[in-house]
């Protein structure tokens, strides 16, 4: 997937550390991410465009909007993910005009005035990085409460090994920035600490800031340092005894189980522990609160001190495994990313096919009675006009190498071929007409069954013969892939855990045996999946699995559960172009629940 992320800043900012920290991640994983933003600080893997957010007249704005369209359309960027006011509105307007979807991520109460409440420029979905920023954007800008969701500050933590010097001073480090509220917030706090009687014990640091405004100078007269911005600022954390900060800050002293004092620009929580921890989130260590201006209290201030420095070692334990649990790098962005391709899908209203054929007849002899088959002359029309309108027709091996994130490439209109069970038909003439085209398939193998017993078995249906290894060599040779059904096609929500492993772990192996090669798909018999069986399929290492009706319209919601549009004897020419143009599903969907609704 192409990403931009938008930022509007002239200095570093928590929401640069965000955006170019899921950037990195985004990349690792196989999207290409751009940043447009007036500055970029932090190195990152990220393409940087310089884009000055902050020049807002009505004319610069224009210009925006101008230059992200120009930008979206020669990179084909589908979607973009804005991290501040500036950005967002135009943004917004931009996205709309090429039609791809915005995502938001609030780092901060907004100003609530008529202009935001009217354009809210939070696009068609928006992240909150604490509880009460949702709060703030649902009940005060009247933000729609459904498409907000609160995922917490992205941590990319790496453990370092750090040793204090035993003759050492203690230190307490305020990291924050030294304009804006930030900067009173710090000013405070030094006109409490920056004592004679605490200087004398301590080495107070102040981390943060391009420049040392004028005020500030007198602290430093003192003897308190002022590092500015440092570029290893996890070593910082190390060396201190108690960090005092908010945001991010917070967050990151404590993964380090260092003692924080959370203090922000709302709210002055305290030194956490075990029980304020929750409270904390929910304001983003006191970033985010009710109150304009966090009261600071020198009395409270020194003794959070004293109670900082005396954390135990289980107590940093304990918050240092919740916050790691809440703000795990790989956790958060799987959620923002599969965020992003929902939006997308649903956006476009277009999804890659994944078709699902049985059998492949040539007289009515060989129908049966449960409607798993399509004729070979319609078999021959569907393939003809795939071929017609140049669709790219792949196998799950050949979207694993593609990366099923690419699946979207302009000029690029894949679809999926899929046969359930194996039978003697797919191979004398389903196939030749597979070759004809230069098609594949991904054919779905049982594991011990040699006919469709199931359907026999249930009661009136005739005979049919299953592909033997000869058969499977001979397509697996032209590029057909092979996946495990089972071992004999049983309803799996009706068997016992143990029976439900069994069928899904234990039958990839001696199918792999059989095909000489390694399986990475598997197919729920009848379409019928329970929580157990995807986890059993998890741990047996599919790589993707499908069902039938059920699963998201959106492929990547969930690679163990894929949804595949059935192809029955009545799917004519009509039919079969209706069902993959991309949007079927939609159109299903919606069909079925009016359908509902009326019922």
């Amino acid at each position: 997937m192409n990403i931009l992320m938008a930022l509007s800043q002239l200095e570093i900012t928590g929401a640069e550390v965000y955006a170019t920290t899921i950037a990195d991640e985004l990349i690792a994983r196989g999207n290409n991410v751009f940043i447009v933003s007036d500055t970029l600080t932090i190195p990152t893997k990220a393409e940087y465009i310089k884009l000055e957010f902050n020049k807002r007249s009505l004319l610069q704005r224009i210009k925006h909007i101008k230059e992200l369209y120009k930008l979206i359309k020669e990179k084909d960027i589908h979607i973009v993910h804005a991290h501040s006011r500036a950005s967002s509105w135009s943004c917004q307007i931009a996205c709309k005009l090429a039609g791809i979807p915005l995502i938001t991520t609030t780092h901060g109460r907004q100003p609530v005035h008529f202009s935001r409440k009217l354009i809210k420029a939070f696009g068609d979905y928006s992240i909150a990085v604490c509880e009460n920023i949702k709060k703030h954007m649902v009940n005060d800008i009247g933000y729609n409460e459904n498409k907000i969701s609160v995922i917490l500050n992205p941590i990319n933590f790496v453990e370092k090994e750090f040793k204090k010097d035993e003759n050492y001073k203690k230190n307490i480090s305020i990291i924050g920035r030294l304009s804006g509220p930030k900067g009173d917030v710090a000013y405070d706090l030094l006109e409490i600490l920056a004592q004679d009687e605490i200087l004398k014990n301590f080495q107070i640091k102040l981390i943060g800031g391009k420049d040392i405004p004028e005020r500030f100078l007198k602290f430093k007269e003192k003897g308190v340092e002022f590092l500015g911005y440092v570029n290893d600022l996890q070593l910082k954390f190390l060396e201190a005894d108690v960090v005092i900060g908010a945001g991010r800050v917070a967050f990151e002293s404590i993964l380090n189980k260092r003692p924080v004092i959370a203090v922000g620009e709302t709210e002055y929580i305290g030194c956490i522990d075990s029980q304020n921890i929750d409270l904390a989130l929910t304001s983003n260590f006191g970033d985010i609160g009710s109150m304009k201006y966090p009261i600071i209290d020198k009395n409270i201030v020194l003794n959070d001190l004293e109670k900082a420095l005396k954390l135990g070692f289980e107590e940093k334990e304990k918050l240092n495994n919740k916050v790691f649990l809440e703000t795990n790098l790989q956790h958060i962005v799987n959620k923002i990313e599969k965020k992003y391709f929902s939006l997308y899908v649903d956006k476009k209203k277009y999804e890659v096919p994944v078709v699902m054929y049985h059998r492949v007849i040539n007289n009515s002899e060989n129908e049966g009675i449960y409607g798993t088959y399509i004729y070979e002359d319609i078999f021959r029309q569907h393939m003809q006009y795939l071929k017609d309108k140049n669709f790219d027709v792949i196998t799950f091996e050949d979207l694993h190498k593609i990366g099923w994130r690419n699946r979207f490439q302009r000029n690029k209109k894949y679809i999926m071929i899929t046969f359930d069970d194996g039978y003697v038909d797919n191979y004398n003439l389903a196939f030749p007409i597979l070759k004809e085209f230069g098609f594949k398939a991904t054919i779905f193998l049982m594991g011990e069954s040699t006919y469709n017993e199931w359907d026999v078995n249930a009661g009136g249906e005739k005979k049919f013969e299953l592909m033997d290894k000869f058969m499977i060599k001979e397509m697996q040779d032209y590029g057909i892939e092979f996946g495990a059904h089972t071992f004999n096609h049983p309803k799996l929500n009706k068997l016992s855990e143990e029976k439900i492993r069994h069928q899904i772990v234990d039958v990839k192996k001696p199918l792999e045996e059989k095909i000489e090669k390694e399986i990475i798909t598997f197919a729920y018999p009848y379409g019928i999946l329970n929580d157990y069986a995807k986890k059993m399929a998890r741990e047996a290492g599919y790589t993707f699995t499908v069902s039938t009706d059920s699963g998201s319209v959106c492929l990547s919601d969930d690679l163990y559960q894929i949804r595949r549009i059935a192809i029955f004897p009545n799917t004519n020419l009509f039919s079969f172009k209706r069902k993959v143009a991309g949007n079927y599903n939609f159109k299903k969907i919606k069909r079925e629940k009016k359908k509902n609704k009326e019922n």
